[in-house]
Parts: structure tokens; sequence; C-alpha cells
């Protein structure tokens, strides 16, 4: 058991803080797949208000783990996201992709991996956390490339409401291509060609050496399954409240993303959060000291980002 202090007004005319307190305890809990089983942790604040809102959150692309981490960099992003939920007396659940953290054992060989089983999976869970009866509404909220996962899955599991934290706006591939425009024009134009090819379905069978951290083959089907996905085509489908956020000192996805989900699906909310980067932390658009927040777990969340998210919910709880 954890316990968190909120400020929730200020005593008119002695300037004091109001505060109430709300704690919140964990659990592990694990969702069956063939051979092994994702590992996660739902959060659930207590005393509980039955039935209260619960949110799934789904992590980014690559080795990311269900606290926003992964072995490179380690953030917290995800977690102090799910704690800062719970002391507003909102439950959440985030896993281990397979094959990340606990979650190891339920691995899939890269070559036989595809965009579709991460999404079914999200939908899994959702589907399983239907069946407590602690909860009511549910939200799904994807986080970069979860973004687009959780807009796929929020449509299979009939979620009551979908939020997307700094989700891509365009396919991959075109993001990935903005990425490498500040690349030199060699590695450009090795790239562009393959991203062409695999865009349109097809398996690249030379890899320029100099890509083959990008475009190895055994990532190739991967990157096919995933290319296919419009996140405007995505979003325009769900027929739930959807918010979409967005810090303006992102360095990965960019404010014209969000404009063009929210443009995509007119009746969704744009929320932009000043100073909020890419891994929900204050920092400035300088591109040093941005990156060194992606390393510095003891960050809190960006301002702001808490009140948006909480809002939506219990506006559709």
């Amino acid at each position: 058991m954890r316990s968190f202090i909120c400020a929730c007004c200020l005593i008119l005319g002695l300037g004091l803080p109001l505060f109430a307190q709300v704690d919140y305890h964990e659990e592990p809990v694990a969702l069956p797949l063939a051979g092994d089983s994702l590992r996660g942790s739902l959060l659930v604040p207590s005393p509980a208000k039955t039935p209260g809102p619960l949110v799934l959150i789904i992590a980014g692309s690559g080795p990311t783990d269900r606290n926003g981490n992964n072995p490179m960099m380690q953030n917290n992003s995800l977690k102090l996201l799910a704690e800062a939920l719970a002391a507003e007396g909102i439950a959440s659940l985030r896993y281990d992709k397979r094959g990340i953290g606990q979650s190891a054992g339920a691995f899939t060989a890269e070559a036989e991996l595809r965009f579709e089983d991460f999404a079914g999976d999200a939908a899994a869970w959702a589907q399983q956390l239907r069946q407590d009866r602690r909860f009511g509404k549910l939200f799904i909220l994807g986080h970069s490339e979860g973004s687009l996962l959780g807009m796929l899955a929020a449509r299979q599991a009939g979620a009551d409401g979908f939020i997307s934290v700094a989700g891509a706006g365009a396919p991959a591939d075109s993001l990935i291509r903005q990425q490498l425009m500040n690349q030199p024009p060699m590695i450009q134009q090795a790239a562009f060609p393959a991203l062409d090819s695999l865009a349109a379905g097809h398996l690249v069978k030379q890899v320029n050496p100099m890509l083959f951290a990008l475009l190895r083959p055994s990532i190739q089907p991967y990157m096919i399954s995933w290319f296919r996905y419009n996140p405007q085509l995505e979003i325009q489908k769900l027929r739930m409240p959807v918010l979409i956020v967005q810090g303006t000192t992102d360095l990965q996805v960019a404010e014209a993303d969000a404009r063009k989900l929210a443009k995509a699906n007119p009746k969704a909310t744009l929320a932009l959060i000043p100073g909020m980067n890419h891994i929900l932390k204050e920092a400035p658009a300088d591109q040093q000291q941005n990156f060194a927040t992606y390393s510095q777990p003891g960050l809190p969340l960006a301002p702001g980002l808490l009140h948006e998210i909480t809002g939506f919910i219990w506006d559709n709880r």
C-alpha cells in the first residue's frame, strides 16, 4: 500500500491548503497466452469508488516495459502516470509486452511478430479487465506507437473511451522518413527506396549495411504489418469519446500529428501540453537538454498532463 497527498483546494480567507489523501494498492496480474503469460501491474485506489473507471495503458515501440523504460533509458513515465491516476481515484493496468520484462517468457521470434499481435494482446487485456466487477468504464490510453495499437484495441474490445498520448498522425513509414531527414543525404537515399518497398508490402532483399539495425530482414515483416495502418483512418473509426494529448516540445512526434488526428475525428478533444516532451516530462526544445530527461526517472510528469487526462475520464465516466 502506498499513499499520495493531492491538493484539492485552498481554504478561502486563510490561504491554507486542504488535502485529501488517496491510497492505492498494487496487484500483479497475468494474461494467459499460448505457452506463457503477459504480466502487468493493476493499481487500485482504496477505498475504491465502485465501480470506478479503469485505464489500460499501452506502452510505445521497441523494448519498452510497463513503466515506460527500456534497457538504454529509464524515465518511469508510465509508472508515474499510473501512480498519478491512482492518486486521483482512477485505477489502471500497465503491462510488459510479449518478450519484455516479466513477459519475457511470452516471447515471439522477431521474424514471426506482427503489429496485429500487439493490438490483439491489448484487446485481450481489455476484455479480461471487463470481467472485474470492481470497475466501470474502461478507457484505453496508448503512448507513442501504443496510440495506434490502442485505436485498434479500443474498437476490438469496445472501450468506453480512448486517449492518444504523443501518437503519430501518419503511417509509420512517414514518421521514419521524417526522423531520417536529420541524417546525411546518403542515408536518406539508401533508406527511402527500401521504405517504399516495405510500405508496398514487399521485403527488401539487399539491405545497405548502414541501415541494418533499422531494416534487418527479421524485422521487415513486422514493419510491413505496421506500415499498412494509417492513424487518421483508424481514429476516424472510433465511435467513443476520444482525447488527443500532445506536448509542444516533443522531438519525436510533432504537434502537427495531433492536429491531423483531431481533424480526422472532429468530435475528439485536442489537448496541447506546453513544454511537454515525448516521455511526458517538462523539457525545453533544445535537443540535448530535451533528450537528457529520457534518463532522469525522478523528474515529475509535465504540468497539465494529469489535469487533461483525469478531466476527460471523469467527464465521461
